[in-house]
């Protein structure tokens, strides 16, 4: 496969960008349009919403401020994971035990609707299977016990749990104790996929604007979404721009808080050592509240993540905190240091659960996906493209899920989040 260079690709440097075939730039808006629906972002939320209104016969305009999967989409960790960033147990408790069953069926969704669509459009992705959550001490054992339990018991989803000889026969690290794995979850090229997915629709029929950053939005029975050169008047709107949009929708902007996360690649490893690392290919992250994620790329390299910034400061000696963190985990690694580093902003709720549903009677959004959106967000798309033909059976259920401002306004929120984000650390790295 030809690379090029995240320069030409007018994306932030990540060894994502550097190993993906460029899509063809995307006009910027210029002018007056109209279509049926219009999307404010094109990751895999508006993407996957795109296609699903596309293929049932709606006109679809995507506007996007930069290119197709700038954001977390073609940043992430790329880990496919089921459930949602706030756990069962919260959903339930939001939403009682049968429509939080229904919530965890619907995410499991998600992680069917990238397998359907990787093969329906031969997306290729560098999918791979397996995924394990692992424990560092000995009160994670018994968190992960209780939650393979509940798991079993009220949603019918299996978990291997892995002790210490097991998990060390396939992940090479004498940091844990344990872990749950499920071979259902799995890891992918979060790029490469979201360019798929832009492939998928525009052979659907989906005109995507690049470089078309939406400044405002005017409200009524036809609304109309203006860039700095252009228009969109449509029947409806779908806001998918999640952390990175502000002052669009304010009501929506008081629900979220964009909070950095980071991730390293290191060179290429040698075959042997690269396998002897995860020798089953699998996805891996720890059980802490800032954790630790890692995997192998196709190409052999150890992508490393971790490292949360609530403060939207990137961290100082980013890089060498890092490594001391990727040497914990694989001490055989010595020096070993990264080719590339990058970060980029999630967005998360207060209560860490999704906050998808409708402003009026024209307008919907989806957000809130809290670290864990790789599945949940194709899934959105899906379930806001539904609700759009008049299926919004689904979509009522996400709406019920009641969502608070984070308290202290713009300019206390951020400092308040990062002093109870200093507990949780705290607890850590002493409990």
């Amino acid at each position: 496969m030809t690379t090029t260079s995240s320069s030409a690709l007018s994306y932030p440097p990540s060894w994502y960008a550097a190993s993906v075939e460029p899509l063809p730039p995307q006009p910027a808006l210029e002018g007056d349009t109209e279509a049926d629906i219009c999307i404010l972002g094109a990751g895999y939320t508006g993407l996957s919403a795109a296609l699903e209104l596309a293929e049932a016969g709606y006109r679809v305009v995507v506007l996007e401020a930069e290119r197709v999967g700038w954001g977390a989409s073609g940043r992430n960790g790329g880990q496919i994971l089921f459930g949602y960033g706030c756990g069962e147990s919260k959903i339930e408790n939001l939403l009682g035990r049968d429509d939080a069953r229904k919530l965890f069926d619907w995410s499991c969704e998600g992680i069917d609707l990238i397998r359907e669509r990787r093969e329906r459009y031969g997306i290729d992705c560098d999918w791979r299977d397996g995924h394990c959550t692992v424990a560092i001490k000995p009160r994670h054992i018994d968190e992960l016990s209780a939650w393979r339990d509940e798991l079993a018991a009220k949603y019918d989803y299996p978990l291997e749990w892995w002790d210490r000889d097991t998990l060390r026969a396939q992940l090479d690290s004498p940091r844990y104790l344990g872990g749950l794995y499920d071979q259902r979850s799995g890891h992918l090229h979060p790029l490469k996929y979201a360019l798929g997915l832009a492939h998928a629709a525009l052979n659907a029929g989906v005109c995507i604007h690049e470089r078309s950053r939406v400044l405002r939005m005017t409200r009524g029975d036809a609304p109309v979404l203006h860039t700095a050169n252009g228009r969109v008047r449509c029947k409806t709107v779908i806001l998918a721009g999640n952390a990175l949009v502000h002052g669009v929708a304010p009501e929506l902007d008081r629900k979220i808080m964009p909070v950095g996360t980071y991730i390293g690649a290191t060179a290429p490893l040698p075959p042997t050592l690269a396998q002897s690392l995860i020798r089953n290919g699998m996805a891996v992250a720890d059980t802490n509240w800032a954790l630790d994620y890692f995997r192998l790329s196709a190409d052999g390299r150890l992508l490393f993540g971790g490292r949360a910034s609530y403060s939207n400061l990137t961290p100082p000696n980013l890089r060498s905190i890092m490594r001391h963190r990727m040497r914990k985990v694989f001490p055989q690694l010595g020096d070993l240091d990264f080719e590339y580093l990058w970060g980029g902003v999630i967005d998360i709720s207060l209560n860490r659960a999704p906050h998808w549903g409708r402003i009026g009677p024209n307008v919907y959004f989806a957000q809130g996906f809290s670290g864990h959106g790789v599945a949940a967000t194709n899934l959105a798309g899906r379930v806001l493209a539904e609700a759009i033909r008049g299926q919004h059976e689904r979509l009522d259920v996400y709406e019920r899920i009641r969502h608070r401002d984070f308290p202290g306004g713009r300019s206390l929120r951020t400092p308040l989040l990062v002093a109870a984000m200093s507990w949780y650390k705290l607890r850590d790295a002493w409990w």
